[in-house]
């Protein structure tokens, strides 16, 4: 009998303690960071999850585009917000493997300033050229690049775009002059126009563009071929020997955010990844493979990734900016 005031006070001590994380979530809307501008790849995917989701909980979830800097802008963003679950990060390997070997400072850090939540996708880049560019293959367009060394433009609006340049350039021993853009898809709106010469950009913002007849598909950047685009070699095919480089989508939470959300939000962007909602509106139409994680899964991921793409852009020359 003596026990039970001490057991009921032993109660309120671990539900206070527990505080959010032991409420039931989410009780209100949620906003998912983008880095990037609308119509981009990683948007794309945000609103096809933010639509499963907002179906699932039953409450509003709102995609907060927060594009330039390289992504530092969307990225100091989301690391800042509150740790209670209702900002989540939707990025990248640009902000989170890539960006920390292409600059001197970042405004956030990748590893400490988060928590892993789940990846969310795997995909391939298109080489696509303007339809007045002379060039109808790589191999065309590297014969041109060597007659004229440095005259050729390519723009990025990425990380995963710049880097699939440099590593091209790398590659197939020429070279070309980057010009760099805000996000792909103002990158792409100048390749209509003409003012850039080509890029290599994901399948979701460049084969629209290709399918209607605006852009031509010189190649592609994985070891196989696109599902959506089987007509199109891969790069290596067409003849540069180990070229092989891809993006990827992932979800972060603030640092400090209980476990607990941090498990909820995992249930609840796995789930969506892998809905019907989602393939019809993103995944079926861009050619990423869903790839979800635990959130240990996707730090040790997280971890390699940025191993590889540092030594990719140590040995494509690339100096930190």
């Amino acid at each position: 009998m003596k026990l039970r005031p001490y057991l009921a006070l032993t109660a309120l001590c671990l539900a206070a303690f527990a505080g959010p994380a032991a409420a039931e979530f989410p009780e209100k809307p949620i906003r998912l960071v983008v880095p990037f501008a609308s119509g981009t790849a990683t948007d794309q995917l945000a609103r096809a999850l933010g639509q499963a989701i907002t179906q699932e909980i039953k409450h509003q979830v709102i995609v907060d585009n927060k594009p330039g800097g390289n992504g530092f802008i969307g990225a100091n963003e989301a690391a800042r917000a509150a740790p209670d679950g209702y900002t989540v990060f939707i990025t990248t390997n640009t902000t989170h493997a890539a960006a920390e070997h292409l600059f001197k400072k970042l405004p956030y850090d990748p590893v400490k300033d988060f928590a892993p939540i789940t990846g969310l996708g795997k995909g391939g880049q298109i080489m696509v050229v303007n339809t007045q560019f002379p060039a109808k293959n790589v191999g065309e367009f590297i014969a041109m690049a060597k007659k004229e060394p440095g005259k050729i433009t390519f723009g990025s609006g990425s990380s995963s775009s710049r880097v699939a340049g440099e590593l091209f350039q790398q590659l197939a021993d020429v070279k070309l002059l980057h010009v760099p853009y805000k996000s792909n898809t103002f990158a792409v709106t100048d390749l209509l126009g003409g003012q850039i010469d080509m890029m290599i950009t994901d399948t979701s913002t460049g084969l629209p563009h290709v399918k209607s007849g605006k852009l031509r598909a010189l190649g592609y950047s994985a070891r196989t071929r696109s599902p959506l685009a089987p007509e199109v070699p891969t790069i290596e095919e067409a003849g540069v020997k180990g070229y092989d480089i891809g993006y990827w989508f992932a979800a972060y939470a603030p640092a400090k955010t209980p476990q607990p959300i941090v498990a909820r939000l995992n249930e609840l962007l796995s789930k969506a990844a892998k809905s019907p909602a989602a393939k019809s509106a993103f995944f079926a139409q861009s050619g990423v493979e869903v790839f979800v994680t635990s959130p240990e899964e996707l730090a040790r991921f997280q971890a390699e990734e940025t191993r590889k793409w540092g030594e990719i852009i140590r040995k494509a020359g690339i100096e930190k900016e």
